[in-house]
C-alpha cells in the first residue's frame, strides 16, 4: 500500500485525479488514480459553466483531469464527480501535488531496497508516519533535504532514516526565493577602497542563505540573497546590509540600503 492507497475512499469537496474510462451523451465514468477499483461519474451539467452542446467538445477518453468529489455512495460504489467546480489554479496545484506524490513513492522504493525491507513495510513503520508529521511524504522528503537532522529532532528513530537521508539529498534540489537589494558606499578617505571593500565583507553566506555582491555604477551595489523563503531572505538582507552601512560610517564614509532599485 503506497500513500496515495492509504485511504479507500475520497472525501465530499476532495480534489481528485482521474482517468476517462468512456464518454457518453448524458456524462463521462472516470476512474480516480488515487482510489483504485473506485468509479467515479461527470454528469453533463457538471462538464462545463456553459451550454454543453456536445460533451465530447470537453472531455475525451483517455484523458486525465482533475475533478471535485461531489458525492461518495460506498454501499455502491460510485462517487459523484465535478470538472467544471475546479478552477485553473486548483488543477495547478492538485497536478503538481500528484506529480510529488508519486516520486515519494518512487523514492520510498530506493529507500526500501537500501533498508532491505518490502515497500509496504516501510509505509507501515514509517512512511505513513512521515506523511502525517509533514503534511505529506514528498514534504517530509524535502525537509530532510534542507535539514538531514531534522527526523532525529522530530523524536524519529531506527536504522532506516540514513537510507531516508541519502535518497533526500541524491534526488531532491531544495526550493529556493530569490531577493534583491542595493547598497550605497562611498569613502573619501584616501584608503577609502578599502574601506568600501571590508564594509562589503560584511555580506557572506549563511546557514540559511547564499549572499552575491556585483557592482552597478560608484557608488551602488547590488545584493542577490537566495534563500528557502521571502521572509529569511528579507531579514538576512536587513542585517548584513545594516552591518555594511555601519562599517563604512565608522571608517568616516557614507551608506544607506534599500531594495528597490
Amino acid at each position: 500500500m503506497t500513500e496515495s492507497e492509504k485511504y479507500e475512499w475520497p472525501s465530499e469537496g476532495e480534489l481528485v485525479i482521474c482517468n476517462v474510462k468512456t464518454v457518453k451523451d448524458f456524462g463521462a465514468f472516470l476512474e480516480p488514480e488515487e482510489y483504485a477499483g473506485k468509479e467515479g461519474f461527470v454528469h453533463i451539467s457538471e462538464i462545463s459553466s456553459g451550454w454543453v452542446k456536445r460533451i465530447q467538445d470537453h472531455i475525451q477518453e483517455g484523458e486525465k483531469r482533475v475533478c471535485k468529489v461531489l458525492r461518495v455512495d460506498k454501499g455502491k460504489g460510485h462517487i459523484d464527480l465535478s470538472l467544471k467546480q475546479v478552477n485553473d489554479h486548483q488543477k495547478r496545484e492538485k497536478l503538481q501535488a500528484w506529480k510529488n506524490q508519486k516520486k515519494a513513492d518512487n523514492l520510498l522504493k530506493i529507500v526500501s531496497e537500501r533498508y532491505g525491507k518490502e515497500l509496504e513495510k516501510c509505509y507501515d513503520e514509517f512512511g505513513f508516519e512521515l506523511s502525517d508529521e509533514f503534511g505529506s511524504l514528498y514534504k517530509a522528503f524535502e525537509e530532510v533535504s534542507l535539514n538531514s537532522d531534522i527526523l532525529e529532532q522530530k523524536g524519529f528513530t531506527g536504522e532506516w532514516i540514513e537510507h531516508f537521508v541519502d535518497v533526500a539529498e541524491e534526488n531532491i534540489s531544495p526550493p529556493y526565493v530569490s531577493i534583491t537589494g542595493f547598497v550605497e558606499l562611498s569613502s573619501t578617505n584616501s584608503n577609502g577602497v578599502e574601506d568600501i571593500k571590508e564594509s562589503l565583507s560584511a555580506f557572506e553566506d549563511t546557514d540559511d542563505s547564499q549572499v552575491e555582491i556585483s557592482y552597478v555604477a560608484a557608488p551602488k551595489y547590488k545584493v542577490e540573497i537566495r534563500s528557502e523563503d521571502y521572509k529569511i531572505a528579507e531579514e538576512i538582507f536587513e542585517e548584513q546590509a545594516k552591518k555594511a552601512v555601519d562599517k563604512i560610517e565608522g571608517y568616516g564614509g557614507k551608506g544607506e540600503y534599500f531594495r528597490e532599485e
